[in-house]
């Protein structure tokens, strides 16, 4: 049974918070704006920038941020934020958001972090709401992997849960650093899901993942066609090239089944004739997984072609000549 967890030692931990950042727009401001106005401020704030040409780093320096500027090339989902822990030393909490995941609330970050009093949680995320004016494809999506109710998952729940019960997002989470540092961190040379990565080899040390329903942020896409292929591309060679996270939590059949029944229902309530176009980005999310996750058969320059993280093939380029 959940139960709302009291403020009071949340309050006393070190936290840093952390936020990528590549020309973050306009929007930028009103990130901002949600941040300030949080009741539970962070003890560091750090921007690690990917050389970004707009307003971005100005913005974040006259805030309050620590900056970080990097190339572009250097960027990668895990070990940009593999280096940020390492830097972090001084951290009990690490924040992760990213600069298009709004807070929607002036609670967001105290709900968030006071879930770290139990000490056997290892990482905690919020709940991730559609966009305002969001389509019917997208904020369904969002409703139906972030759901209304809270809870913690173990290992106790793999038999129920499978892949699910690593489910975390890095766009709004926080960690125990020890105890990320504890099973490896952030992996450096992932093509996406350094959060799901990481969370799984905590489930199976015997740390609790969190999930903070009532710690909200605003944060979806409307994916195109071609995008959602390549999404799902380099989520099949995630699982392709760290098979142990299957061969510890099962497939993900079961959950794309359930999510594509949820998804008719949602749609025949609330926009029907968007029905064809989600069957075919079903598809095609299908085919770009199988692929994906046999990529190993693939040339580089076709990988490159299908992926939405195309600089990943680049780095495994310059890996695989710099080994022959």
């Amino acid at each position: 049974m959940f139960e709302v967890i009291g403020q009071k030692s949340a309050l006393s931990v070190r936290t840093a918070l952390v936020l990528p950042t590549l020309n973050a727009g306009p929007d930028f401001v009103h990130w901002l704006a949600s941040l300030r106005g949080q009741d539970y401020q962070p003890d560091h704030l750090l921007l690690v920038d990917s050389s970004s040409t707009d307003q971005t780093v100005e913005l974040a320096r006259d805030f309050g941020f620590e900056i970080t500027t990097i190339a572009q090339q250097e960027f990668s989902h895990g070990g940009t934020r593999q280096s940020c822990i390492e830097r972090l030393a001084d951290a009990d909490t690490v924040i992760f958001l990213t600069q298009d995941a709004v807070l929607a609330s002036s609670q967001a970050l105290s709900r968030l972090v006071r879930w770290f009093d139990d000490p056997k949680v290892g990482a905690v995320y919020g709940r991730q709401l559609p966009r305002p004016g969001a389509e019917a494809i997208e904020a369904h999506a969002r409703l139906f992997n972030y759901p209304e109710t809270p809870g913690v998952r173990t290992a106790d729940d793999i038999p129920r849960l499978g892949l699910k019960t690593s489910f975390i997002s890095n766009s709004f989470a926080a960690w125990r650093r020890q105890a990320l540092v504890d099973v490896g961190g952030f992996p450096t040379h992932t093509i996406q899901n350094e959060d799901t990565h990481a969370a799984s080899r905590m489930i199976l040390a015997g740390w609790k993942i969190a999930y903070a329903a009532e710690a909200c942020v605003y944060h979806s896409h409307p994916f195109t066609w071609r995008q959602e292929f390549r999404r799902y591309f380099d989520i099949g060679v995630f699982h392709g090239r760290d098979p142990w996270i299957r061969q510890n939590f099962g497939k993900a059949g079961g959950e794309g089944l359930r999510f594509v029944s949820s998804e008719l229902k949602y749609l025949r309530q609330h926009r029907i004739s968007a029905i064809p176009s989600a069957m075919l980005r079903t598809a095609l999310k299908l085919l770009g997984y199988k692929i994906g996750n046999h990529e190993r058969w693939l040339p580089l320059w076709t990988k490159r072609l299908l992926s939405a993280n195309r600089r990943y093939w680049v780095n495994a380029e310059a890996q695989e000549s710099g080994r022959s």
